[in-house]
């Protein structure tokens, strides 16, 4: 089975926005869900890389952040953070669907 690094990436730099967050903003909320998300989705990447069938975590965790983030920019106008995010997770929920639709 191929290794799907773009899910892996997506993951780590989700986790890592978390880190960054608190870093910057000592921002505990950032930390803990960018954190959880990125668990969520390094697990996600690991089901897709044993059985590329397998994209319930990431497709639901993907979704989640998109509606989250996307309204977090509609509502703020700054696309850092929460428009990137919010594009990079409508990406792989488009990249995951697609996946799903062929099998």
């Amino acid at each position: 089975m191929p290794v799907d690094f773009l899910a892996y990436g997506y993951a780590a730099t989700v986790a890592a926005g978390g880190i960054i967050g608190y870093v910057k903003a000592g921002s505990v909320p950032s930390l803990v869900m960018g954190l959880a998300c990125g668990s969520l989705l390094g697990f996600g990447a690991y089901q897709i890389s044993n059985d590329p069938k397998n994209v319930a975590v990431s497709l639901a965790t993907s979704g989640m952040l998109m509606g989250v983030m996307g309204f977090r920019y509609m509502n703020s106008g700054k696309f850092m953070p929460a428009g990137l995010v919010a594009s990079m997770s409508f990406l792989m929920l488009a990249r995951l669907s697609l996946r799903l639709m062929k099998q």
